[in-house]
């Protein structure tokens, strides 16, 4: 696949290593020049600026910026992201473990409003970045499961075989209208793991327990 990556952070490092290893034709870009071509020659992609990364990314581009950002760096992109499967990886977490879009549109539901022509898909946001840089990232044995949230088909499938590649399950997590749960359980979980110093999973049963004691 052709992959563009909008953002030269972090998340941008571990989810494009991933994919370039993967063997997808990855391009980074950022304002900064000289960090997206550091970042390029360090996961081994192509450099340039942002709107050369919505061009590229023909089959993806990964929104990797921090959220105060991301709705006026989609507005600018808009005829770039045109056809584009759009993947938004941000958290709209504020101090306090806070959602800033409290009382109004998810971050995702935003940024789909900015570039109406691209088909956003929620993904890639529970999880502190070092842990997409895992080989894969599995847990006692247990590949991680990443939701998604998205309106299009096509879009949702192509970000599928992206987190397979990662080594994780893509699991269904409904329509766009549905990414401010998800952008919820975000702020919640880092609350706990970040806040509290709590293990987060062990909030959750096994699966045969979620319904009930299995007979």
């Amino acid at each position: 696949m052709r992959i563009g990556i909008v953002g030269t952070g972090t998340m941008a490092r571990a989810l494009g290593e991933q994919w370039a290893r993967a063997g997808h034709e990855v391009l980074v870009g950022g304002r900064d020049a000289d960090r997206a071509g550091a970042l390029a020659d360090r996961i081994g992609a192509r450099a340039g600026t942002a709107r050369e990364a919505a061009e590229h990314g023909r089959d993806a581009v990964l929104l990797a910026v921090p959220y105060a950002a991301a709705v006026g760096v989609v507005s600018g992109l808009a005829g770039a992201l045109r056809g584009r499967a759009l993947i938004d990886c941000t958290n709209p977490v504020a101090p306090g473990f806070v959602l800033e879009t409290r009382g109004g549109p998810s971050a995702a539901e935003r940024i789909a409003a900015a570039a109406p022509g691209a088909s956003v898909v929620k993904a890639f946001n529970l999880c502190h970045e070092s842990v997409w840089r895992r080989t894969p990232p599995v847990f006692d044995g247990r590949p991680l499961a990443v939701p998604l949230c998205g309106d299009d088909a096509s879009a949702l499938e192509t970000v599928r075989g992206l987190v397979r590649d990662v080594g994780c399950t893509p699991v269904d997590g409904g329509g766009l209208d549905r990414a401010g749960l998800l952008e919820a359980t975000a702020a919640f979980l880092i609350g706990l793991w970040v806040g509290e110093g709590a293990d987060a999973q062990a909030i959750a049963p096994p699966l045969a327990y979620a319904g009930g004691r299995p007979s």
